[in-house]
């Protein structure tokens, strides 16, 4: 119905004045009333800092704070670790090697040099010490997934053989990496790094092989199921218990505890090792057997792994053995374990284990960026030849040593290459195992800086290694179906 003359006609605007009332409305209830509220803000906080004069944490508008700066310094974490990640997957190498690169480049190995001040900005020490706490969390998550995959461990045959490579690929490159460390040990041993202590230590620093890294190679390369996948499986879980064995000792021994306190937290800890493979393994199998679910699994793993963790560290070994040996226990590691009532512990144990790959072990890539300062090393001293006689050595430890032996027990001889160079990757757990170290003194930060470049460049290298000896020469024609499975990963 049509407005009445002289009314409704008469008061409705033209479309372009209605318009303009619209933002002239909005300006004065919504803008201008804005610019002053923001106006009395700065200048009450002027005032309260007595005329701008005071420190700019008291006064400026866009303070974050420490809450916020540490959300902000954890977003600059994930962005960076997931961005690396793909990079690294790019050009062929695995994602941990650019989640690594990419830790460090928020260092003082990158962004300190290049930006300090912007480096000081976005991790101020407010928020380190939280970042520290959710990368030791995301330490033993992944130490309790290491070991399961430990505990999963299965090979048919050839169990002779099979020990004598794993004892080839921890001992050889064990023993030059100790030779190497004597010379080392005047420029490079920590506060508490007794001769002793630094030479076992390097040792140990040499003959690990990241286990989840050639877990996760084997399966990309198609050789998870082979005779050479299942061997260097075997010999890298093997000969890194052993490891694990001789750094608990080593760091028992470089806290100075006296014989007889060492002595009793050895018998301890064999017993605490004894107590998780029996009575608590046999007791989480029959309750993984009940019928029924919920979210109790959930609760008691990350419990258990928090308090085995603190058990050990009691105990003077690391809490990282701790959460290996609640993973050694917890229920599904049998062959067919996925189905039934035991496959709800197994999708528990999966979704932690992905969180703390995903989201929680970027922050000891960056916590690790912190210490370990690349940039700092001077070349010109004895850090370059350190760098090349350790990666030289590490590399024949690992490629020549199981190598050798699995060709002298009638390996092909293109398989034992392929064997050893599975066997050199190194990655984040040679990482920890550096971490360790520089935290307990025995090494001391170049020498930390030193040993991250070998693990790289011996990472980095099995790809490449690998391709030249043919390990999967399947992999050229059917590189258009790996693309799916390459971008679900």
């Amino acid at each position: 119905m049509p407005d009445p003359p002289g009314e409704g006609a008469a008061e409705r605007p033209a479309p372009g004045r209605r318009g303009r009332r619209w933002l002239l409305a909005a300006a004065l209830t919504g803008t201008v009333p804005l610019v002053a509220i923001v106006a009395a803000a700065v200048a009450a906080g002027s005032l309260a800092s007595g005329g701008g004069q005071g420190p700019a944490e008291t006064g400026g508008f866009l303070q974050l704070g420490a809450t916020g700066h540490f959300f902000l310094a954890a977003a600059a974490v994930l962005a960076a670790a997931r961005a690396g990640g793909a990079l690294a997957q790019r050009v062929g190498q695995p994602r941990v090697v650019g989640e690594i690169c990419a830790g460090l480049a928020l260092g003082p190995s990158l962004l300190g040099r290049l930006a300090p001040g912007v480096m000081d900005w976005l991790f101020p020490s407010a928020v380190l010490a939280p970042i520290d706490g959710l990368a030791q969390f995301g330490l033993v998550l992944f130490m309790f997934g290491v070991g399961r995959e430990l505990a999963g461990m299965r090979l048919r045959g050839a169990t002779g053989r099979a020990l004598l490579v794993s004892q080839a690929s921890m001992a050889v490159p064990f023993a030059l990496g100790a030779l190497a460390a004597v010379p080392l040990a005047a420029a490079f041993a920590g506060p508490n790094g007794s001769g002793a202590a630094f030479v076992l230590f390097m040792g140990c620093a040499l003959s690990i092989t990241a286990f989840p890294v050639l877990a996760r190679m084997l399966t990309d390369l198609r050789l998870l199921r082979t005779e050479v996948g299942g061997l260097s499986l075997f010999a890298a879980a093997v000969g890194d218990g052993a490891s694990w064995l001789v750094l608990a000792a080593v760091l028992a021994a470089a806290a100075g505890s006296a014989p007889m306190v060492v002595m009793v937290n050895g018998v301890a800890t064999v017993l605490v090792v004894a107590l998780f493979l029996g009575p608590v393994k046999r007791l989480l199998g029959r309750w993984a057997q009940r019928a029924g679910g919920g979210a109790s699994e959930s609760l008691v793993l990350a419990v258990g792994v928090a308090a085995a963790a603190a058990l050990t560290a009691a105990l003077g070994v690391h809490q990282l053995i701790g959460a290996m040996l609640v993973g050694l226990a917890w229920p599904g590691t049998a062959p067919g374990a996925d189905t039934g009532p035991v496959g709800r512990f197994i999708r528990v144990a999966d979704q932690l284990t992905a969180t703390a790959r995903n989201v929680l072990l970027p922050f000891f890539f960056f916590g690790f960026g912190l210490t370990a300062d690349l940039g700092a090393l001077d070349w010109t001293g004895p850090a370059l030849p350190a760098f090349l006689v350790l990666l030289a050595l590490a590399v024949a430890g690992k490629v020549v040593g199981p190598g050798v032996c699995a060709w002298l027990l009638g390996m092909a001889p293109r398989s034992a290459l392929i064997l050893g160079a599975l066997l050199n990757a190194r990655g984040l757990t040679e990482l920890i195992v550096i971490q360790i170290g520089y935290d307990a003194g025995i090494i001391d930060a170049p020498m930390a800086a030193v040993l991250t470049l070998v693990a790289l460049c011996t990472t980095m290298m099995t790809g490449p290694l690998l391709r030249l000896l043919r390990a999967a020469p399947e992999e050229e024609p059917r590189a258009p179906d790996r693309r799916p499975a390459e971008a679900s990963r």
